[in-house]
């Protein structure tokens, strides 16, 4: 009897093992890893104003959040930054939620994408496109430790930042033209994307390198096309990505929306098992965390449903879904994409294993950059 005993509380603690103390009190694991698998947008300058994101973060487990300072469907400059003050205050009401620390999330690049813009007090930024033509190490440090002390003000841990997309076209519409390219020599821009990347890790601020496998040769723009590379596409364009994971880099990439027939004859690189996981996880050796670009948009949204687009994603190796609501708005979707999610694995389509392996790198990830400040 003794001996079923302790069979049984081993096995229970296995059970437990991969959960942190907060989500291992939850009812529902597999209801928990699938939520940290979420990073959500959504409107409103506080927590009152958006009751919606409340019930994702407590009841649905969502592990992350994406801030934006103007709302696209709407047209309007309202969105969840107004002031230094008031976006400070939100990021610990909403860190305040979460029993497993939250992943908070901005694209705060400089220059033209730029979240926390002067105009609204703070600290003025400047273009990768900047940094890149100078070429100075200094200059470059400078400027992102000067962004890495300002996430840090404001409570947010995660820059979707720095871009290491190739300017192979300079008109591209997206990349080249708002300036968010260091260059279009792999060596320039994986120098200072490794300085961009070092000094945010310094300030305890999460990098993402973006948007694999390299979307800076398009001659249009994923948020509102289908876009396709696959002649304009260059090897050189993952460079950048080859090095810096070879030195060590394991923090977060964001995949990009377009599709290379060269690369994947049926899928864009976001829903491709041979891009993600054959190409960043096998032959560059990447072992941290894949976040999807926005699934909402036009690219995606435009040419597969809801759950293709959701099973494919995971197939193809995505760990985080982020659904910014920012090109479309839904205010349901964090419930539509859970349940989905519920459905995949229910009917087998989608194995535990694989939410599981996803959230063990989410994990991961936090417990260096976030556990010391819950």
């Amino acid at each position: 009897m003794i001996k079923k005993t302790l069979v049984a509380a081993l096995l229970l603690l296995l059970q437990l093992a991969p959960l942190p103390a907060g989500a291992a009190q939850q009812p529902d694991s597999l209801a928990v890893k699938i939520g940290q698998m979420l990073m959500i947008g959504f409107r409103g300058l506080s927590i009152t104003d958006a009751p919606g994101i409340a019930v994702d973060i407590r009841k649905r487990h969502i592990g992350g959040v994406v801030l934006f300072d103007y709302d696209v469907p709407t047209k309007s400059p309202v969105r969840n930054i107004s002031s230094p003050e008031q976006l400070s205050k939100l990021t610990l009401e909403l860190t305040g939620l979460s029993e497993i620390p939250l992943l908070i999330a901005i694209d705060q690049e400089g220059g033209k994408v730029n979240r926390l813009k002067s105009s609204k007090g703070f600290p003025p930024s400047v273009s990768a496109a900047h940094l890149g033509a100078l070429d100075n190490r200094d200059s470059t440090t400078r400027a992102a430790l000067g962004t890495a002390a300002t996430l840090k003000k404001m409570h947010i841990p995660m820059n979707l930042a720095p871009v290491v997309d190739l300017n192979v076209n300079p008109d591209n519409p997206v990349i080249g033209k708002l300036g968010r390219s260091f260059s279009a020599d792999p060596k320039i821009v994986t120098r200072h994307a490794t300085l961009t990347a070092n000094a945010l890790r310094q300030e305890g601020v999460i990098p993402t390198l973006k948007h694999f496998p390299g979307h800076g040769s398009s001659s249009t723009d994923t948020h509102k096309d289908f876009t396709d590379v696959t002649e304009s596409w260059k090897q050189e364009e993952l460079d950048p990505y080859r090095t810096m994971i070879a030195a060590g880099y394991n923090d977060a990439v964001m995949t990009a929306h377009v599709f290379n027939a060269k690369l994947d004859s049926l899928y864009p690189a976001t829903l491709s098992k041979k891009v993600l996981d054959g190409i960043l996880r096998n032959k560059l050796g990447f072992r941290g965390v894949i976040v999807s670009d926005d699934m909402q948009m036009k690219a995606i949204s435009d040419h597969y449903g809801l759950e293709e687009a959701i099973r494919l994603a995971l197939d193809a190796g995505v760990d985080i879904l982020l659904f910014g609501n920012n090109t479309a708005y839904d205010p349901d979707i964090t419930e539509k994409a859970t349940k989905i999610i519920h459905k995949l694995v229910k009917n087998g389509t989608l194995d535990k294993s694989r939410i599981d392996r996803s959230y063990r790198r989410i994990m991961a990830l936090k417990e260096r950059y976030l556990y010391h400040c819950k």
